[in-house]
C-alpha cells in the first residue's frame, strides 16, 4: 500500500508500492456561520462511482476511459481505493503538446498530477467551493477512512449553487406575493 505521513500543514505526503510520489492535500475548512450543505450530501445525489485508471496503463487506455465514461479526469489508483494521482484532459494536451504522439504509448504515471486535493464526507461544500475556485482545480476525490469513495467535480458544486439559488428566488417570491 501507501507508505504516509501527515505533516503539520494538513498534507498527506508518501510514495506508492511503484515509487511514484504521491501529495494528497486535505481541503482546508473555513469558518461558516451557517451550516450548509456537506460533501455526503451531494455524494448521496450523484452517486459513489469513481473511475480509476492503473499507474501502469497507457495513455491511449486513459483516452478510451474519459471518451467511454464521458469525463474529464480520472483518479489514478492501482487498487480502485488508494489515490496515486488524478489525471486530467488538460493533461493530456499539455504532455501531447510537449511530448507529441509517443505519448500515447507512454504509462499514466508520467503525466499523472501527483499532488491531488482531497476531502472527506463531512467536509463543507462552501469549503470546497472556495477552494477549487481558489486553487483552481476542477476535480476532487472524496476519502473515507483513507480510501476513495467518491469524486466531487466543479459542475457538482455549480450544479448545487443554481439548486440554492432557484431555491432562495421561489422562498422570496412566495414571501413577496404574500
Amino acid at each position: 500500500g501507501t507508505r504516509a505521513r501527515l505533516t503539520a500543514s494538513g498534507c498527506r505526503v508518501g510514495h506508492d508500492r511503484a515509487r511514484h510520489p504521491v501529495t494528497l492535500w486535505r481541503v482546508a475548512p473555513a469558518r461558516t456561520y451557517r451550516r450548509g450543505m456537506r460533501i455526503s450530501d451531494v455524494v448521496r445525489h450523484k452517486g459513489g462511482d469513481v473511475i480509476t485508471v492503473r499507474t501502469d496503463a497507457s495513455v491511449t487506455e486513459l483516452l478510451s476511459l474519459l471518451s467511454e465514461h464521458r469525463i474529464g479526469a480520472v483518479v489514478v489508483s492501482d487498487d480502485g481505493e488508494t489515490v496515486h494521482g488524478i489525471v486530467s484532459e488538460r493533461d493530456i494536451v499539455r504532455h501531447l503538446h510537449t511530448d507529441g504522439a509517443a505519448l500515447l504509448d507512454a504509462p499514466v504515471h508520467q503525466i499523472m498530477t501527483s499532488e491531488v486535493h482531497t476531502c472527506v464526507p463531512e467536509d463543507s461544500l462552501d469549503d470546497l467551493e472556495s477552494a477549487m475556485t481558489e486553487k483552481r482545480f476542477r476535480h476532487v476525490p472524496v476519502l473515507s477512512d483513507g480510501k476513495l469513495v467518491a469524486i466531487v467535480s466543479i459542475g457538482d458544486v455549480v450544479k448545487n449553487r443554481i439548486g440554492d439559488l432557484q431555491a432562495e428566488r421561489d422562498q422570496l417570491r412566495t414571501y413577496i406575493q404574500s
